[in-house]
């Protein structure tokens, strides 16, 4: 069964049939879907999803463009978030450049205290990093994450990049993009990383598979995305859903009691 790694239920794109989709899920070969919070209006919204439904569990952290409200007593309050029994990672959080805002110092100031939280309780990491493959890497590798393990989510980067994250032990998040035609950096970066380094994602509501690129979201495309996968790698689509989700279940779990 499929295991989708960075999904946003909580998102209103959701609001008029979320319960009817997310009940859908295990019936369509999704055994788990992990929420992912982005800001500090989707945490608690992501903890309530995982406490409602027994195949979903949550991610915490603040997105690197909504840093610039942080200050340490929200960080305090994040961290009582993140000890939530369906928590299992702290994110997504990084680096933005591609918005540029708020300013770069202060996205580093709060990824560098987020990763430092994630140290703390021993959570992996969500990592957002679009436009700032290097200051991104060099943080990970300051801040020596190595231990913690790593998803880069929707990873946009080339192959150089990739082997540099991918030594550090880190995922690949792949998603959507890689079905697109104008795609190719994707597609290289999927023949290039081990199998064993991929995990499956839709960031949905967001980045649709074709053919339903354009359209809003779901876990229900992911087929889509491993299939891709499998044609790019030549190898069968039932050893791409069952290795990126024993990939998931390697990062995600072990920082809780719950075993996939």
């Amino acid at each position: 069964m499929i295991f989708e790694t960075h999904a946003h239920y909580e998102d209103k794109a959701f609001d008029k049939d979320r319960k009817e989709l997310l009940e859908s899920l295990p019936k369509n070969n999704i055994e788990y879907v992990v929420n992912i919070s982005s800001g500090f209006n989707t945490v608690e919204a992501s903890i309530e999803l995982a406490q409602a439904y027994e195949y979903i569990y949550a991610s915490v952290g603040i997105h690197p463009g909504d840093s610039m409200d942080m200050n340490e007593e929200k960080l305090l309050w994040l961290k009582e978030r993140a000890m939530a029994p369906k928590v299992v990672a702290i994110g997504e959080i990084g680096l933005d450049y591609y918005w540029d805002t708020p300013d770069r110092d202060t996205q580093k100031i709060w990824f560098a205290k987020q990763m430092d939280l994630a140290k703390e309780l021993g959570k992996p990491l969500v990592i957002h990093s679009r436009d700032a493959a290097n200051d991104t890497y060099n943080m990970m590798k300051e801040a020596q994450i190595e231990d913690l393990g790593a998803i880069i989510h929707c990873f946009g980067y080339g192959v150089e990049q990739a082997r540099l994250y991918l030594n550090m032990g880190c995922y690949l998040g792949i998603g959507g993009v890689v079905t697109f035609t104008n795609g190719r950096k994707l597609k290289e970066v999927v023949e290039y990383a081990p199998l064993e380094q991929l995990v499956l994602e839709t960031d949905c509501p967001y980045l649709s598979p074709v053919p339903y690129r354009g359209k809003r979201n779901s876990s229900l495309y992911l087929p889509y995305i491993a299939k891709e996968i499998a044609r790019i790698k030549n190898i069968d689509y039932d050893t791409v859903v069952r290795v990126t989700s024993e990939n998931a279940k390697r990062i995600y779990f072990k920082s809780i009691s719950a075993k996939g």
